[in-house]
């Protein structure tokens, strides 16, 4: 079986580390990584300029082929299928803090296995909430590990994928949860350089639901989250009501045409 690693944390990051060393009892791991942090770029993809692909054996993965892109997460994805093989497995993260909610929008390493997804290969993103002194990064792999056995031996529906957050320490059990409401607050932060030019950070406290199913919910009480998305982001409940609706009804709806 041949696996692929990808992240937004970047190359260096321990979570990749750790969950490639992790998986390797199941088949060939390769990893191919941003060459600089990524955080938040979402699931954009490099057109207007070249990538490059570099092996590195600098970043501590021994005997694990490695490889650094200078793109997003989602082209180390792309590349990584196209210049190594079709993999049987996608595999982003782990991700230094949790992925849950809103945060699949822009998050990098979400957007790397929807990615793998797209590409009709089983895909799951595993982040670590980063509450705590020291990140546990071995043992959210220990705990990533049974997971992607399954998906190996089970499969996804297409066009699907896992979405897993581990709590930072050692978890009470494995919830199943669909995806909360949770989000950041607004804040802004403005400061000034030294020349007197304002310049803004953009900030917030993540808030949200903490309503039993979520996943917000599942690792705040202790539990991996485990929740299952469709790359489909169409609302069928709306389309079908819609399909009776004025102006969007018949077969040209209520456009007018000469």
């Amino acid at each position: 079986m041949r696996i692929l690693i990808a992240n937004d944390d970047g190359i260096f990051s321990p979570g990749i580390k750790a969950l490639a060393f992790a998986l390797r009892e199941l088949g060939e791991v390769n990893v191919v990584a941003p060459d600089v942090e990524q955080s938040g770029v979402g699931h954009s993809i490099t057109f207007r300029r070249p990538l490059r692909f570099k092996h590195t054996a600098s970043a501590g993965f021994g005997e694990i082929p490695a490889y650094r892109v200078d793109g997003t997460p989602a082209d180390c994805v792309v590349l990584g299928a196209q210049l190594l093989g079709q993999p049987d497995l996608v595999v982003s993260g782990i991700n230094i803090g949790s992925n849950m909610g809103l945060d699949l929008t822009h998050s990098g390493t979400v957007a790397a296995a929807l990615e793998g997804a797209s590409i009709g290969v089983p895909s799951i993103a595993f982040s670590l909430d980063a509450a705590g002194e020291e990140l546990r990064f071995e043992e959210a792999a220990r705990n990533a590990l049974p997971i992607a056995r399954w998906v190996l031996e089970h499969g996804l529906p297409s066009k699907t994928l896992l979405n897993v957050n581990f709590p930072n320490h050692p978890p009470l059990g494995i919830q199943l949860t669909r995806l909360s409401t949770r989000r950041y607050e607004d804040s802004i932060v403005e400061r000034e350089d030294p020349d007197g030019r304002p310049y803004y950070w953009v900030a917030g406290k993540p808030s949200g639901e903490l309503e039993e199913g979520t996943d917000f919910w599942a690792v705040s009480n202790g539990f991996i989250s485990v929740t299952p998305v469709s790359l489909d982001y169409t609302n069928h409940t709306l389309l079908k009501k819609l399909e009776a609706e004025e102006p969007f009804s018949g077969e040209k709806g209520g456009i007018k045409t000469d």
